[in-house]
Protein backbone atom coordinates (compact mmCIF):
# COMPACT_ATOMS: atom_id res chain seq x y z
CA UNK A 1 0.00 0.00 0.00
CA UNK A 2 1.76 3.35 -0.93
CA UNK A 3 0.23 6.17 0.19
CA UNK A 4 1.15 8.82 -1.81
CA UNK A 5 -0.45 7.65 -4.79
CA UNK A 6 -4.00 8.48 -4.07
CA UNK A 7 -2.23 12.28 -3.59
CA UNK A 8 -1.68 13.41 -7.36
CA UNK A 9 -5.15 12.75 -7.93
CA UNK A 10 -7.00 13.94 -5.55
CA UNK A 11 -5.08 17.13 -4.66
CA UNK A 12 -5.51 19.32 -8.69
CA UNK A 13 -9.30 18.29 -7.63
CA UNK A 14 -9.27 19.95 -4.50
CA UNK A 15 -7.04 22.97 -5.82
CA UNK A 16 -9.46 23.24 -8.53
CA UNK A 17 -12.88 23.48 -6.09
CA UNK A 18 -11.01 26.08 -4.18
CA UNK A 19 -9.94 28.28 -7.10
CA UNK A 20 -13.64 27.60 -8.17
CA UNK A 21 -14.63 29.69 -4.96
CA UNK A 22 -12.02 31.96 -5.49
CA UNK A 23 -13.32 32.96 -8.72
CA UNK A 24 -11.87 36.10 -10.42
CA UNK A 25 -10.58 37.79 -7.33
CA UNK A 26 -7.23 37.53 -6.08
CA UNK A 27 -5.50 36.82 -8.82
CA UNK A 28 -1.74 36.71 -7.63
CA UNK A 29 -3.05 33.52 -5.51
CA UNK A 30 -4.95 31.51 -8.14
CA UNK A 31 -1.27 31.60 -9.96
CA UNK A 32 0.16 30.23 -6.68
CA UNK A 33 -1.73 27.55 -6.14
CA UNK A 34 -1.92 26.36 -9.69
CA UNK A 35 1.81 26.55 -9.64
CA UNK A 36 1.95 25.36 -5.90
CA UNK A 37 -0.01 22.48 -6.61
CA UNK A 38 1.60 21.10 -10.19
CA UNK A 39 5.30 21.66 -8.34
CA UNK A 40 3.96 19.04 -5.35
CA UNK A 41 2.95 16.72 -8.31
CA UNK A 42 6.04 16.28 -9.66
CA UNK A 43 7.67 16.04 -6.62
CA UNK A 44 5.28 13.05 -6.00
CA UNK A 45 5.83 11.90 -9.82
CA UNK A 46 9.72 11.68 -9.07
CA UNK A 47 9.13 9.54 -5.52
CA UNK A 48 6.35 7.28 -7.49
CA UNK A 49 9.19 6.65 -10.05
CA UNK A 50 12.28 5.99 -7.92
CA UNK A 51 10.13 3.53 -5.98
CA UNK A 52 8.13 1.53 -8.63
CA UNK A 53 12.13 1.29 -10.64
CA UNK A 54 13.53 0.00 -7.24
CA UNK A 55 10.27 -1.97 -5.75
CA UNK A 56 7.94 -2.89 -8.35
CA UNK A 57 4.86 -1.70 -9.53
CA UNK A 58 3.14 0.94 -6.27
CA UNK A 59 -0.29 0.17 -5.03
CA UNK A 60 -3.13 1.82 -3.46
CA UNK A 61 -6.71 0.63 -2.54
CA UNK A 62 -9.23 4.25 -2.23
CA UNK A 63 -10.68 4.11 1.11
CA UNK A 64 -9.57 1.17 2.03
CA UNK A 65 -12.15 -0.81 0.04
CA UNK A 66 -10.58 -4.45 -1.43
CA UNK A 67 -10.18 -4.76 -5.36
CA UNK A 68 -12.45 -5.76 -7.52
CA UNK A 69 -14.88 -3.73 -5.61
CA UNK A 70 -12.66 -0.59 -4.74
CA UNK A 71 -10.49 1.51 -7.18
CA UNK A 72 -7.61 0.71 -7.30
CA UNK A 73 -4.42 2.75 -7.78
CA UNK A 74 -1.08 1.28 -9.54
CA UNK A 75 2.03 3.00 -10.55
CA UNK A 76 4.57 1.29 -12.45
CA UNK A 77 7.57 2.19 -14.41
CA UNK A 78 5.22 3.14 -17.52
CA UNK A 79 2.67 5.16 -15.63
CA UNK A 80 5.24 6.71 -13.06
CA UNK A 81 7.71 8.13 -16.20
CA UNK A 82 4.51 9.17 -17.87
CA UNK A 83 3.51 10.89 -14.63
CA UNK A 84 6.75 12.34 -14.13
CA UNK A 85 7.11 13.75 -17.61
CA UNK A 86 3.17 15.09 -18.31
CA UNK A 87 3.59 17.00 -15.20
CA UNK A 88 6.53 18.73 -15.79
CA UNK A 89 5.14 19.43 -19.64
CA UNK A 90 2.19 20.79 -17.15
CA UNK A 91 3.90 22.90 -15.32
CA UNK A 92 5.88 24.72 -17.80
CA UNK A 93 2.49 25.22 -19.87
CA UNK A 94 1.23 27.17 -16.75
CA UNK A 95 3.71 29.22 -16.49
CA UNK A 96 3.87 29.93 -20.09
CA UNK A 97 -0.34 30.83 -19.21
CA UNK A 98 0.42 32.92 -16.69
CA UNK A 99 3.13 35.32 -18.22
CA UNK A 100 0.45 35.20 -21.51
CA UNK A 101 -2.22 36.50 -18.74
CA UNK A 102 -0.44 38.85 -16.87
CA UNK A 103 0.75 40.33 -20.28
CA UNK A 104 -3.28 40.27 -21.76
CA UNK A 105 -4.61 40.99 -18.53
CA UNK A 106 -7.07 37.56 -19.58
CA UNK A 107 -9.47 38.98 -22.28
CA UNK A 108 -9.33 35.68 -24.38
CA UNK A 109 -8.67 33.15 -21.39
CA UNK A 110 -10.09 34.40 -18.32
CA UNK A 111 -8.02 33.49 -15.14
CA UNK A 112 -11.16 32.41 -13.46
CA UNK A 113 -11.94 29.31 -15.84
CA UNK A 114 -8.55 28.69 -17.21
CA UNK A 115 -6.68 27.91 -13.84
CA UNK A 116 -9.43 25.62 -12.40
CA UNK A 117 -10.25 23.99 -15.64
CA UNK A 118 -6.40 22.64 -16.19
CA UNK A 119 -6.34 21.66 -12.97
CA UNK A 120 -9.22 19.69 -13.18
CA UNK A 121 -7.92 17.97 -16.95
CA UNK A 122 -4.43 17.10 -14.83
CA UNK A 123 -6.23 14.99 -12.40
CA UNK A 124 -7.91 13.29 -15.25
CA UNK A 125 -4.97 12.49 -17.23
CA UNK A 126 -3.02 11.45 -13.84
CA UNK A 127 -5.81 9.45 -12.89
CA UNK A 128 -6.21 7.59 -16.54
CA UNK A 129 -2.21 6.56 -16.03
CA UNK A 130 -2.43 5.32 -12.26
CA UNK A 131 -6.10 3.38 -13.11
CA UNK A 132 -5.95 -0.41 -11.93
CA UNK A 133 -9.45 -0.80 -13.35
CA UNK A 134 -10.92 -0.67 -17.08
CA UNK A 135 -13.42 1.51 -15.39
CA UNK A 136 -11.16 4.12 -13.59
CA UNK A 137 -9.31 4.49 -16.57
CA UNK A 138 -12.65 5.48 -18.50
CA UNK A 139 -13.31 8.12 -15.62
CA UNK A 140 -10.00 9.40 -15.85
CA UNK A 141 -10.28 10.01 -19.85
CA UNK A 142 -14.08 11.67 -19.36
CA UNK A 143 -12.48 13.94 -16.35
CA UNK A 144 -9.62 14.72 -18.85
CA UNK A 145 -11.94 15.26 -21.70
CA UNK A 146 -14.52 17.02 -19.76
CA UNK A 147 -12.05 20.28 -18.85
CA UNK A 148 -10.52 20.04 -22.40
CA UNK A 149 -14.25 20.76 -23.69
CA UNK A 150 -13.85 24.06 -21.59
CA UNK A 151 -10.49 25.04 -22.66
CA UNK A 152 -10.68 24.41 -26.06
CA UNK A 153 -13.69 26.51 -26.51
CA UNK A 154 -12.24 29.41 -23.74
CA UNK A 155 -13.50 32.75 -24.83
CA UNK A 156 -16.01 31.51 -26.64
CA UNK A 157 -14.73 33.20 -30.83
CA UNK A 158 -16.84 31.29 -33.56
CA UNK A 159 -14.09 29.20 -34.93
CA UNK A 160 -13.16 27.75 -31.44
CA UNK A 161 -16.87 27.15 -31.26
CA UNK A 162 -16.75 25.34 -34.41
CA UNK A 163 -13.78 23.54 -33.96
CA UNK A 164 -14.89 22.83 -29.96
CA UNK A 165 -17.92 21.13 -31.90
CA UNK A 166 -16.01 18.84 -33.88
CA UNK A 167 -13.92 17.63 -31.40
CA UNK A 168 -16.67 17.42 -28.47
CA UNK A 169 -18.56 15.34 -31.00
CA UNK A 170 -15.52 12.82 -32.03
CA UNK A 171 -14.23 12.73 -27.91
CA UNK A 172 -17.92 11.73 -26.64
CA UNK A 173 -18.47 9.11 -29.89
CA UNK A 174 -15.58 7.72 -28.76
CA UNK A 175 -16.13 7.59 -25.24
CA UNK A 176 -19.03 5.86 -25.79
CA UNK A 177 -17.58 2.91 -28.24
CA UNK A 178 -15.15 2.52 -25.10
CA UNK A 179 -17.91 2.13 -22.47
CA UNK A 180 -19.36 -0.27 -24.68
CA UNK A 181 -16.18 -1.98 -24.61
CA UNK A 182 -16.39 -2.21 -21.12
CA UNK A 183 -19.56 -3.29 -21.01
CA UNK A 184 -18.74 -6.13 -23.52
CA UNK A 185 -15.40 -7.52 -21.25
CA UNK A 186 -17.54 -7.35 -18.09
CA UNK A 187 -20.31 -9.17 -18.96
CA UNK A 188 -17.84 -11.58 -20.81
CA UNK A 189 -15.40 -12.19 -17.76
CA UNK A 190 -17.23 -11.18 -14.44
CA UNK A 191 -14.86 -8.49 -13.88
CA UNK A 192 -12.96 -4.78 -14.81
CA UNK A 193 -9.89 -5.33 -12.66
CA UNK A 194 -7.19 -5.14 -14.94
CA UNK A 195 -5.18 -8.30 -13.60
CA UNK A 196 -8.23 -10.60 -13.84
CA UNK A 197 -9.06 -9.04 -17.15
CA UNK A 198 -5.22 -10.16 -18.15
CA UNK A 199 -5.99 -13.63 -16.88
CA UNK A 200 -9.79 -14.09 -17.90
CA UNK A 201 -9.87 -12.61 -21.57
CA UNK A 202 -7.48 -15.76 -22.30
CA UNK A 203 -9.89 -17.92 -21.77
CA UNK A 204 -12.77 -15.70 -23.88
CA UNK A 205 -14.12 -17.40 -27.85
CA UNK A 206 -11.45 -15.49 -30.35
CA UNK A 207 -14.57 -13.07 -31.50
CA UNK A 208 -15.68 -12.14 -28.47
CA UNK A 209 -12.10 -11.14 -27.42
CA UNK A 210 -11.37 -9.40 -31.51
CA UNK A 211 -14.26 -7.49 -30.55
CA UNK A 212 -13.84 -5.87 -27.51
CA UNK A 213 -9.74 -4.69 -29.01
CA UNK A 214 -10.98 -3.55 -31.79
CA UNK A 215 -13.72 -1.33 -30.26
CA UNK A 216 -10.96 -0.40 -26.91
CA UNK A 217 -8.28 0.01 -29.70
CA UNK A 218 -10.54 2.29 -31.86
CA UNK A 219 -11.64 4.29 -29.11
CA UNK A 220 -7.82 4.82 -28.21
CA UNK A 221 -6.83 5.63 -31.21
CA UNK A 222 -9.47 8.65 -31.89
CA UNK A 223 -7.82 9.97 -28.46
CA UNK A 224 -4.32 9.20 -29.68
CA UNK A 225 -5.91 11.01 -33.23
CA UNK A 226 -4.28 7.79 -35.27
CA UNK A 227 -5.39 7.98 -39.30
CA UNK A 228 -8.16 7.79 -40.10
CA UNK A 229 -9.34 9.00 -37.10
CA UNK A 230 -7.24 11.85 -36.55
CA UNK A 231 -9.07 14.37 -39.33
CA UNK A 232 -10.39 16.61 -36.55
CA UNK A 233 -7.28 17.00 -34.77
CA UNK A 234 -5.45 20.03 -37.23
CA UNK A 235 -8.90 21.72 -37.84
CA UNK A 236 -9.57 21.77 -33.44
CA UNK A 237 -6.48 22.19 -32.11
CA UNK A 238 -4.70 25.66 -33.27
CA UNK A 239 -7.53 27.73 -33.11
CA UNK A 240 -7.52 26.87 -28.98
CA UNK A 241 -5.11 29.55 -27.15
CA UNK A 242 -1.20 29.09 -27.26
CA UNK A 243 -1.01 27.22 -23.49
CA UNK A 244 -4.11 25.28 -24.16
CA UNK A 245 -3.17 23.94 -27.65
CA UNK A 246 0.35 23.10 -26.61
CA UNK A 247 -0.55 21.11 -23.81
CA UNK A 248 -3.35 19.28 -26.18
CA UNK A 249 -1.07 18.54 -28.60
CA UNK A 250 1.89 17.17 -26.44
CA UNK A 251 -0.20 15.79 -23.90
CA UNK A 252 -3.67 14.27 -25.00
CA UNK A 253 -2.93 12.13 -27.46
CA UNK A 254 -0.28 10.39 -25.80
CA UNK A 255 -2.71 9.44 -23.18
CA UNK A 256 -4.20 7.46 -26.04
CA UNK A 257 -1.07 6.12 -27.00
CA UNK A 258 -0.66 4.90 -23.12
CA UNK A 259 -4.03 3.32 -23.60
CA UNK A 260 -3.12 1.59 -26.67
CA UNK A 261 0.13 0.25 -24.98
CA UNK A 262 -2.13 -1.31 -22.05
CA UNK A 263 -4.27 -2.97 -24.14
CA UNK A 264 -2.21 -4.69 -26.53
CA UNK A 265 0.36 -5.47 -23.46
CA UNK A 266 -1.64 -6.73 -20.89
CA UNK A 267 -5.00 -7.12 -21.96
CA UNK A 268 -4.82 -8.61 -25.48
CA UNK A 269 -0.64 -9.99 -25.98
CA UNK A 270 0.07 -11.76 -28.53
CA UNK A 271 -0.16 -9.26 -32.03
CA UNK A 272 -3.33 -10.61 -33.14
CA UNK A 273 -3.86 -7.27 -34.75
CA UNK A 274 -0.51 -6.65 -35.86
CA UNK A 275 -1.28 -6.03 -39.72
CA UNK A 276 -3.63 -3.89 -39.07
CA UNK A 277 -1.86 -2.01 -36.93
CA UNK A 278 1.02 -1.75 -39.11
CA UNK A 279 -1.24 -0.76 -42.03
CA UNK A 280 -2.77 2.28 -39.42
CA UNK A 281 1.07 3.19 -38.61
CA UNK A 282 2.13 3.74 -42.20
CA UNK A 283 -1.02 5.65 -43.20
CA UNK A 284 -0.53 8.04 -40.19
CA UNK A 285 2.87 8.70 -41.18
CA UNK A 286 2.52 9.24 -44.70
CA UNK A 287 -0.65 11.52 -44.41
CA UNK A 288 0.50 12.91 -41.53
CA UNK A 289 3.62 14.21 -43.13
CA UNK A 290 2.39 15.26 -46.74
CA UNK A 291 -0.47 16.80 -44.63
CA UNK A 292 2.07 19.18 -42.98
CA UNK A 293 4.24 19.96 -46.14
CA UNK A 294 1.34 21.85 -47.59
CA UNK A 295 0.60 23.61 -44.81
CA UNK A 296 1.08 27.71 -44.72
CA UNK A 297 -0.12 28.27 -40.98
CA UNK A 298 2.76 27.01 -38.43
CA UNK A 299 0.45 25.65 -35.86
CA UNK A 300 -1.70 23.91 -38.57
CA UNK A 301 1.75 22.39 -39.91
CA UNK A 302 2.80 21.02 -36.41
CA UNK A 303 -0.65 19.46 -36.13
CA UNK A 304 -0.08 17.48 -39.18
CA UNK A 305 3.19 16.48 -38.08
CA UNK A 306 1.44 14.88 -34.89
CA UNK A 307 -0.32 13.13 -36.38
CA UNK A 308 2.54 11.63 -38.57
CA UNK A 309 4.65 10.75 -35.39
CA UNK A 310 1.80 8.87 -33.99
CA UNK A 311 2.68 6.53 -36.75
CA UNK A 312 6.00 5.82 -35.45
CA UNK A 313 4.33 4.79 -31.61
CA UNK A 314 1.56 2.71 -33.22
CA UNK A 315 4.03 1.26 -35.31
CA UNK A 316 6.24 -0.14 -32.41
CA UNK A 317 3.11 -1.27 -30.56
CA UNK A 318 2.64 -3.16 -33.43
CA UNK A 319 6.09 -4.77 -33.89
CA UNK A 320 5.46 -5.87 -30.00
CA UNK A 321 9.26 -6.84 -29.56
CA UNK A 322 10.91 -6.01 -25.82
CA UNK A 323 13.02 -3.79 -28.07
CA UNK A 324 10.28 -1.92 -29.86
CA UNK A 325 7.97 -1.39 -26.81
CA UNK A 326 11.22 0.04 -25.30
CA UNK A 327 11.75 2.52 -27.89
CA UNK A 328 7.86 3.09 -28.02
CA UNK A 329 8.32 4.01 -24.97
CA UNK A 330 11.01 6.20 -25.02
CA UNK A 331 9.76 8.02 -28.66
CA UNK A 332 6.47 9.00 -26.21
CA UNK A 333 8.09 10.64 -23.45
CA UNK A 334 10.35 12.62 -25.91
CA UNK A 335 7.39 13.24 -28.14
CA UNK A 336 5.74 15.19 -25.03
CA UNK A 337 8.38 17.56 -24.48
CA UNK A 338 9.27 18.14 -28.20
CA UNK A 339 5.27 18.84 -29.67
CA UNK A 340 4.86 20.73 -26.61
CA UNK A 341 8.17 23.24 -27.00
CA UNK A 342 7.22 23.18 -31.02
CA UNK A 343 3.80 24.52 -30.20
CA UNK A 344 4.72 27.35 -27.35
CA UNK A 345 7.18 28.52 -29.66
CA UNK A 346 4.65 29.10 -32.07
CA UNK A 347 3.05 31.22 -29.68
CA UNK A 348 6.32 33.43 -29.26
CA UNK A 349 6.23 33.80 -32.90
CA UNK A 350 2.43 34.31 -33.48
CA UNK A 351 2.89 36.62 -30.85
CA UNK A 352 6.04 38.59 -31.94
CA UNK A 353 5.05 38.12 -36.10
CA UNK A 354 1.44 38.87 -35.30
CA UNK A 355 0.39 35.72 -37.48
CA UNK A 356 0.89 32.13 -37.38
CA UNK A 357 0.49 32.44 -41.70
CA UNK A 358 4.06 31.40 -43.48
CA UNK A 359 2.82 34.34 -45.95
CA UNK A 360 3.03 36.97 -43.74
CA UNK A 361 5.86 36.22 -41.75
CA UNK A 362 9.45 36.63 -42.61
CA UNK A 363 12.46 37.89 -40.93
CA UNK A 364 12.43 36.75 -37.20
CA UNK A 365 15.76 35.68 -37.02
CA UNK A 366 17.56 39.34 -36.94
CA UNK A 367 14.59 40.93 -35.10
CA UNK A 368 14.16 38.30 -33.07
CA UNK A 369 16.77 35.42 -32.48
CA UNK A 370 16.01 34.14 -29.55
CA UNK A 371 12.85 32.71 -31.20
CA UNK A 372 14.61 31.62 -33.82
CA UNK A 373 16.99 29.09 -31.26
CA UNK A 374 13.82 28.29 -29.27
CA UNK A 375 12.11 27.04 -33.03
CA UNK A 376 15.15 25.33 -34.58
CA UNK A 377 16.28 23.06 -31.75
CA UNK A 378 12.82 21.09 -31.39
CA UNK A 379 12.34 21.18 -34.84
CA UNK A 380 15.55 19.35 -35.56
CA UNK A 381 15.06 17.10 -32.66
CA UNK A 382 11.79 16.38 -34.22
CA UNK A 383 12.74 15.80 -37.57
CA UNK A 384 15.53 12.91 -35.85
CA UNK A 385 18.96 14.89 -36.65
CA UNK A 386 22.07 13.16 -34.36
CA UNK A 387 22.58 13.19 -31.55
CA UNK A 388 19.27 14.63 -30.61
CA UNK A 389 16.75 12.30 -28.63
CA UNK A 390 14.51 12.17 -31.70
CA UNK A 391 17.10 10.47 -33.47
CA UNK A 392 17.59 8.16 -30.56
CA UNK A 393 14.01 7.10 -30.44
CA UNK A 394 13.51 6.56 -34.17
CA UNK A 395 16.65 4.30 -34.35
CA UNK A 396 15.31 2.05 -31.71
CA UNK A 397 11.95 1.52 -33.65
CA UNK A 398 14.31 1.73 -36.97
CA UNK A 399 16.57 -1.29 -35.16
CA UNK A 400 13.50 -3.06 -34.13
CA UNK A 401 11.70 -3.15 -37.08
CA UNK A 402 14.74 -4.27 -38.84
CA UNK A 403 15.33 -7.26 -36.54
CA UNK A 404 11.56 -8.21 -37.07
CA UNK A 405 12.38 -9.04 -41.01
CA UNK A 406 8.80 -8.93 -41.29
CA UNK A 407 7.94 -7.57 -45.33
CA UNK A 408 5.70 -5.29 -44.23
CA UNK A 409 7.76 -3.89 -40.73
CA UNK A 410 10.43 -3.46 -43.56
CA UNK A 411 8.03 -1.38 -45.74
CA UNK A 412 7.24 0.52 -42.45
CA UNK A 413 10.55 1.83 -41.73
CA UNK A 414 11.18 2.75 -45.03
CA UNK A 415 7.68 5.13 -44.35
CA UNK A 416 9.18 6.16 -41.25
CA UNK A 417 12.09 7.15 -42.95
CA UNK A 418 10.85 9.44 -45.10
CA UNK A 419 8.69 10.71 -42.88
CA UNK A 420 11.22 11.62 -40.89
CA UNK A 421 13.24 13.65 -44.16
CA UNK A 422 9.45 15.31 -45.36
CA UNK A 423 9.24 16.20 -41.46
CA UNK A 424 12.49 17.60 -41.90
CA UNK A 425 11.76 19.12 -45.20
CA UNK A 426 8.02 20.71 -43.38
CA UNK A 427 10.18 22.20 -40.40
CA UNK A 428 13.24 23.60 -42.87
CA UNK A 429 10.29 25.46 -44.64
CA UNK A 430 8.90 26.88 -41.41
CA UNK A 431 12.61 28.44 -40.91
CA UNK A 432 13.04 29.45 -44.38
CA UNK A 433 10.43 31.41 -44.55
CA UNK A 434 9.33 32.67 -40.89
CA UNK A 435 13.17 33.19 -40.04
CA UNK A 436 15.55 33.61 -43.13
CA UNK A 437 13.63 35.54 -45.53
CA UNK A 438 13.15 39.59 -45.21
CA UNK A 439 10.03 40.37 -44.37
CA UNK A 440 6.97 40.02 -46.41
CA UNK A 441 5.57 43.14 -48.22
CA UNK A 442 1.99 41.82 -49.70
CA UNK A 443 1.11 43.78 -53.26
CA UNK A 444 -1.96 46.13 -52.66
CA UNK A 445 -4.40 43.31 -53.70
CA UNK A 446 -3.50 40.82 -51.05
CA UNK A 447 -3.63 43.14 -48.70
CA UNK A 448 -7.41 43.80 -49.42
CA UNK A 449 -8.08 40.52 -48.97
CA UNK A 450 -6.21 39.91 -46.03
CA UNK A 451 -8.04 42.88 -43.80
CA UNK A 452 -10.98 41.58 -45.17
CA UNK A 453 -9.89 38.04 -43.86
CA UNK A 454 -9.02 40.15 -40.53
CA UNK A 455 -12.10 41.95 -40.43
CA UNK A 456 -14.06 38.37 -40.70
CA UNK A 457 -12.15 36.50 -37.99
CA UNK A 458 -10.77 39.72 -35.93
CA UNK A 459 -12.09 37.57 -33.02
CA UNK A 460 -9.88 34.87 -33.55
CA UNK A 461 -6.76 36.68 -34.19
CA UNK A 462 -3.62 36.87 -31.11
CA UNK A 463 -2.60 40.23 -30.27
CA UNK A 464 -0.78 42.65 -32.32
CA UNK A 465 2.70 41.69 -33.19
CA UNK A 466 4.58 43.31 -30.15
CA UNK A 467 8.53 43.73 -30.03
CA UNK A 468 8.93 42.63 -26.35
CA UNK A 469 7.46 39.06 -25.25
CA UNK A 470 5.99 38.22 -21.76
CA UNK A 471 9.05 36.75 -19.66
CA UNK A 472 6.48 34.54 -18.42
CA UNK A 473 6.51 32.79 -21.94
CA UNK A 474 9.41 33.02 -22.72
CA UNK A 475 11.58 31.77 -19.77
CA UNK A 476 8.43 28.61 -19.53
CA UNK A 477 9.73 28.19 -23.60
CA UNK A 478 13.28 28.49 -23.02
CA UNK A 479 12.59 25.31 -20.12
CA UNK A 480 10.42 23.56 -21.96
CA UNK A 481 12.98 23.32 -24.74
CA UNK A 482 15.97 22.55 -21.97
CA UNK A 483 13.54 19.69 -20.42
CA UNK A 484 13.47 18.36 -24.33
CA UNK A 485 17.40 17.79 -24.45
CA UNK A 486 17.74 16.29 -21.19
CA UNK A 487 16.51 13.14 -23.39
CA UNK A 488 19.59 13.90 -25.11
CA UNK A 489 21.87 14.27 -22.33
CA UNK A 490 20.73 11.82 -20.03
CA UNK A 491 19.71 9.73 -23.04
CA UNK A 492 21.90 6.67 -21.64
CA UNK A 493 19.63 6.24 -18.58
CA UNK A 494 16.90 7.32 -20.01
CA UNK A 495 16.76 4.67 -22.52
CA UNK A 496 17.49 1.66 -20.29
CA UNK A 497 14.52 3.07 -17.70
CA UNK A 498 12.52 2.89 -20.91
CA UNK A 499 13.93 -0.53 -21.37
CA UNK A 500 12.72 -2.05 -18.22
CA UNK A 501 9.20 -0.42 -18.59
CA UNK A 502 8.97 -2.61 -21.44
CA UNK A 503 10.63 -5.75 -19.81
CA UNK A 504 7.29 -5.36 -17.32
CA UNK A 505 4.71 -4.23 -19.81
CA UNK A 506 5.80 -7.48 -22.20
CA UNK A 507 6.36 -9.80 -19.02
CA UNK A 508 3.31 -8.18 -16.85
CA UNK A 509 3.52 -10.74 -14.01
CA UNK A 510 5.11 -7.96 -11.42
CA UNK A 511 1.61 -5.73 -12.39
CA UNK A 512 -0.78 -8.51 -12.18
CA UNK A 513 0.30 -9.57 -8.90
CA UNK A 514 0.36 -6.23 -7.63
CA UNK A 515 -3.16 -5.33 -8.78
CA UNK A 516 -4.85 -8.81 -8.25
CA UNK A 517 -7.19 -8.85 -5.82
CA UNK A 518 -6.38 -10.64 -3.04
CA UNK A 519 -9.75 -13.00 -3.62
CA UNK A 520 -9.41 -13.92 -6.98
CA UNK A 521 -12.47 -15.34 -6.83
CA UNK A 522 -14.76 -12.28 -5.67
CA UNK A 523 -15.36 -10.27 -8.70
Amino acid sequence: MNELLPIPVVLPMLAAGIKIILGPRHPALQRFISVSVLSAVLVIAVVLLIQADRYGPQTAQLGAWPAPIGITLVADRLSAMMLVVSVAVGLGVMIYAIGQDMADQGPVTPLSVFHPTYLLMFAGVIDSYLAGDLFNLFVGFEIMLLASYVLITLGGTPARLRAGTTYIIVALLSSMLFLIAIAVLYAATGTLNMAQLAERIADLPDGVARLAEVMLLTAFGVKAAVFPLSMWLPDSYPTAPAPVTAVFAGLLTKVGIYGVLRAETLLFPGGHLRVPLLVIAFASMIVGVLGAMVQVDIKRLLSFTLVSHIGYMVFGVAVGSVAAIAATVFYVLHHITIQTALFLASGLIERRGGSASLERLGGLARTAPLIGVLFFIPAMNLGGIPPLSGFLGKLGLLRAGLEDGGVLTLVLVGAAVVTSLLTLYSLVKVWNQAFWRAPHAPPAEERAEDAEEDAEAAEEEPPPASPRLPAGMVGATIGMVAVSLAFTVWGGPLVALAGRAADELVAPDDYVAAVRPQDPGGA
